[in-house]
């Protein structure tokens, strides 16, 4: 045997130096006792490794140690651990020249048929229980085995799902702890090498299969050239593939590796960067080659629901891969998130510059809800939905804008402070890490506060489309109203505050309080207020019944969209109008009704104010 094949066999750790030389009698004693301790372990080795090899025996070359006989699996491990001892001490009592003594040369032929045996074992109990060494079972079991156990009592394994699933956790437990004595011996013994390539190639066929099962699929470099609903697809694949591939599939792999490999540090960081590391980066990368896709605002919404993903995985990830090797990883998830909040940044501005260059200028029939301020809401309720994420992304970019804003329109009292936005060309102080979460959540709310303004002023300028009064002053009080209960109807409110969706709501009122004084104002004058001739009584009669006539033909096809706001109006112009004439109908309707004067009575004048915006 030459020098070069023991060292080879041997760890790597330096066996140390005697600080004396012994005494040529001593260590002729201490060679004596070492050969004869080697001889007697490389006998009783032999019984049982001889019996297992492949190339001696049929039976051994169809049969599993392990799952043949394992008391003999563990004796077996035991006996080839005692020869690795015994060949340490004879080498290390042994002087050069007995490096190639013919004992040492047996022990080294014996221990490879040994390790040969136990490389076929380690691969044949990875290869037969898939099943059982799934990551999903591995995060299952390891989560369980984490939590604090009480010892007389455990609800689930008193649960039926328990009582059922213990048989198979027993079973995956003792093949963990095969897998770990067959590693443990193999490195030891200095085939740490045979044994990672046979773990490696097995476990990462499971990580690339997992991920592939999964739907995920990675993303072209030219992502810009994909059909959105192509790549929107992938994204609901991806999202739903997160969590499953980090908690279950990567954290399944680290705890098994830890437990097969927990001998050795360096040997699980090499191992773990190989069979998870590539296909980590991968997968993580995804997000960030989204983010790079052309912006719309559409897309806004994937953007943050990629961002929320990766920020409540994050601290998940960081564990698993906390090895030096698996840096990249972490870092990959880091920029993934910096992508997402920069392109997230950007698709918002680029739906606030769209409300702000919306150029339609065909009037809504009857003053209704403008097509821009439901997408708009539409758009912003679902946006509040994100607030958590959005806190994040802008928590260092505060927001600008190009005057200052009215301070009223801040003045809540139920939703955290709104800080007032930097006019643009001046600097606010940016976020810090000390603020409050507070604080970081009303600049969100100022930014919300900030896209409903805009589009309130656009709607100002809509506004002057229409060359009726009345249905201008109509117009801005149903588009506020549909603002106003969107607002309330989604986490706009919490974020807003009720005090700002009252304001909203009496500004509303007030719109709609210009459209009852500018439609209905000529039709009250025409009522007299004090005492009139019967000739007069005559013709305000009649100016009375065609302004009435002229109002009602004018507003047809006009709507008051929101239910209660409707009714509220039509009640208005009632109180407007019925009051006074029915007291002046009762002061003249004996002395007109011959005249060839057509009266209406006050029922044909309420019942023509009631139909107000039915569409007749």
């Amino acid at each position: 045997m030459t020098r070069k094949g023991l060292r080879n066999l041997l760890p790597c750790k330096p066996l140390g130096r005697r600080h004396h030389r012994d005494s040529p009698s001593a260590a002729a004693s201490s060679s004596s006792s070492s050969s004869l301790s080697l001889e007697e372990k490389v006998a009783r080795a032999e019984a049982i490794v001889v019996k297992w090899d492949p190339e001696s025996s049929a039976y051994a070359k169809i049969t599993s140690l392990f799952y043949e006989d394992r008391s003999e699996a563990r004796r077996f491990l035991a006996e080839v651990s005692d020869l690795q001892r015994a060949m340490l001490v004879f080498v290390a009592a042994a002087e050069t020249a007995r490096l190639s003594h013919p004992c040492l040369v047996r022990a080294q032929t014996l221990m490879q048929t040994a390790m040969r045996r136990l490389e076929k074992e380690f691969f044949q109990i990875l290869a037969a229980n898939r099943d059982l060494l799934d990551p999903e079972s591995v995060s299952v079991r390891s989560a369980r085995s984490s939590v604090s156990e009480e010892p007389d009592y455990d609800p689930w394994e008193n649960s039926p799902e328990g009582r059922r699933s213990r048989p198979v956790e027993r079973a995956a437990g003792v093949v963990m702890a095969d897998l770990r004595a067959i590693a443990d011996t193999m490195v030891l013994a200095g085939y740490g090498k045979e044994c990672v390539k046979v773990y490696k190639v097995l476990r990462k066929s499971i990580v690339d299969e997992g991920l592939y099962r999964l739907g995920f699929e990675r993303l072209p470099a030219q992502v810009q050239k994909l059909d959105w609903a192509v790549l929107e697809l992938r994204v609901r694949s991806w999202l739903g593939a997160s969590r499953v591939a980090v908690r279950t599939l990567f954290h399944g792999e680290r705890v098994l590796l830890d437990h097969v490999f927990a001998s050795s540090d360096s040997i699980r960081e090499a191992v773990f960067a190989d069979i998870s590391g590539d296909a980590a980066l991968k997968f993580l990368s995804f997000p960030g080659l989204v983010a790079k896709s052309k912006r719309s605002p559409e897309k806004l919404f994937r953007l943050l629901d990629l961002y929320d993903a990766v920020a409540e995985l994050r601290p998940e990830i960081e564990p698993i891969f906390s090895f030096d090797s698996t840096a990249a990883v972490r870092v990959q998830a880091l920029a993934s998130l910096s992508k997402l909040a920069e392109a997230a940044r950007a698709t918002l501005a680029d739906f606030e510059s769209a409300i702000m260059k919306e150029s339609s200028r065909l009037p809504v029939p009857g003053g209704g809800v403008h097509p821009m301020t439901r997408y708009a809401m539409n758009y912003i309720s679902l946006l509040a939905d994100y607030q958590s994420a959005l806190v994040e992304i802008f928590a260092d970019f505060p927001i600008h804008t190009p005057t200052p804003i009215p301070p009223f329109f801040f003045d809540t009292s139920q939703a955290p402070a709104l800080q007032q936005p930097a006019v643009s060309g001046s600097s606010a102080p940016p976020t810090t890490s000390s603020s409050s979460e507070g604080s970081r959540r009303s600049a969100i709310a100022a930014r919300f506060a900030w896209l409903i303004l805009s589009l309130l002023c656009k709607l100002d300028g809509k506004a002057a489309a229409y060359a009726d009064v009345g249905l201008s002053y109509l117009f801005l009080a149903n588009n506020l109203q549909y603002i106003v209960n969107k607002a309330r109807s989604c986490r706009l409110r919490d974020l807003l505050g009720e005090e700002w969706a009252a304001r909203q709501a009496a500004k509303a009122r007030q719109h709609a309080a210009g459209y009852e004084r500018a439609a209905w104002g000529r039709v009250a004058a025409t009522i007299p207020t004090g005492d009139v001739s019967a000739g007069e009584a005559r013709g305000r009669m009649r100016a009375f019944s065609a302004a009435l006539e002229e109002a009602c033909a004018a507003q047809t096809g006009w709507v008051v969209a929101d239910a209660a706001m409707r009714e509220e109006v039509r009640a208005t112009v009632r109180g407007m109008i019925l009051p006074a004439y029915r007291g002046f109908y009762t002061r003249w309707e004996a002395a007109l009704e011959d005249a060839s004067t057509v009266l209406l009575s006050p029922d044909d004048v309420g019942n023509r104010l009631g139909g107000l915006f039915s569409g007749s």
